[in-house]
């Protein structure tokens, strides 16, 4: 097990010391997106798990070469009777994203995202390396 304390000569780094030890305890593993990648001679395709998620509530972008899924929804559900003093009300709010590092050469227009039983796959082509211009010269 990895030691989450460290000896540290500064006296107030023994709070952050202290929230360190306890993280892993209350991280949530729901906190991120479980994924599998799979490498074709022309492209990666990503399995992306996000069951409870209708299509709706998934957002994938893709800026600076990182292509990021955030998956988001909230809802509330009421039950009680009219004019009767008890009343439940239950609201759920959820958030998970995933980043995935695909290069600067890669498009939005060039990723293909299908979603069909809480399974998002995606197809992003690999980056074609450039090979470098001949130029020739003109002679007089």
């Amino acid at each position: 097990m990895k030691n989450y304390l460290q000896r540290q000569s500064n006296p107030i780094s023994f709070f952050d010391a202290f929230d360190e030890f306890f993280r892993p305890v209350f991280a949530s593993e729901n906190d991120y997106l479980k994924a599998n990648v799979r490498e074709t001679d022309n492209d990666y395709q990503i399995d992306v798990a996000v069951p409870g998620f209708s299509k709706d509530q998934i957002k994938i972008s893709l800026e600076n070469g990182y292509l990021d899924i955030v998956c988001s929804k909230n809802e509330q559900e009421e039950s009680g009777k009219e004019g009767t003093v008890s009343y439940r009300r239950k609201e759920i709010s959820e958030y998970s994203s995933r980043r995935f590092h695909v290069g600067d050469s890669i498009k939005q227009e060039d990723i293909k995202a299908k979603y069909e039983n809480g399974i998002l796959c995606l197809t992003i082509p690999k980056a074609q390396p450039k090979l470098p211009e001949k130029s020739y010269i003109a002679i007089e």
